[in-house]
């Protein structure tokens, strides 16, 4: 991996950026925090990690010129991505969040948990919990079918496309927490917050 390019980390004003970077520089890897358009064009792996509203993380997107340099890397050049959280949610055609469309990467739409029992099951949806895959992904290779991955979220994504769901996790309903289209990641739950086996899953994406 050249000195020039390595992995960057998005930063569009969406959300805590250094415990990303910290787990990525735990596997020796040449990575770092940029909002420069021209060092994200130059990247060979991204990271659009984000906590907070789906409208403004579009607006930051927009406002800042990433938009356009991700579209065409992502899409274009087929640079890989790893979306975390806000980030997949991102990827999505629309949400219910702001009502705004997103980067319409996936055939999916974000909306917000609807719980029967609400006594039971809060939202938001924090803690650790499992992901039933649906299909073989590189980004699991090493990773135990029952790896516990720790999530905080309101919303989730609702895939159109069942060949692009990668793991189903059940929080009173299922819902899709990792999702995968050619050179295209996500996952709804924090790998770096996710100990061993979010280390796993960063070292396999660093691999791809």
């Amino acid at each position: 991996m050249s000195s020039q390019a390595g992995i960057i980390i998005i930063d569009y004003g969406m959300g805590n950026l250094r415990s990303v970077e910290k787990k990525f520089e735990r596997l020796n890897t040449d990575v770092r925090i940029s909002s420069d358009c021209q060092e994200i064009a130059q990247a060979e792996k991204l990271i659009l990690p984000g906590v907070g509203h789906f409208a403004q993380g579009i607006r930051n997107l927009k406002e800042s010129g990433i938009w356009d340099v991700l579209q065409h890397k992502v899409m274009v050049e087929k640079t890989p991505i790893l979306g975390i959280c806000l980030g997949m949610q991102l990827m999505a055609l629309r949400s219910e969040e702001g009502n705004v469309t997103g980067l319409g990467w996936f055939d999916a739409e974000v909306v917000r948990f609807r719980m029967n029992d609400k006594r039971i099951y809060k939202v938001p949806h924090i803690g650790w919990n499992t992901g039933e895959r649906t299909r073989p992904s590189r980004l699991f290779t090493a990773v135990p079918e029952q790896a516990l991955f720790y999530f905080v979220h309101s919303y989730h994504i609702t895939c159109q496309q069942p060949q692009d769901i990668l793991t189903s996790t059940t929080y009173e309903y299922a819902f899709t927490s990792a999702i995968e289209k050619k050179n295209i990641f996500g996952t709804q739950f924090h790998p770096e917050k996710s100990h061993e086996w979010g280390e796993q899953l960063m070292a396999n994406f660093i691999a791809l």
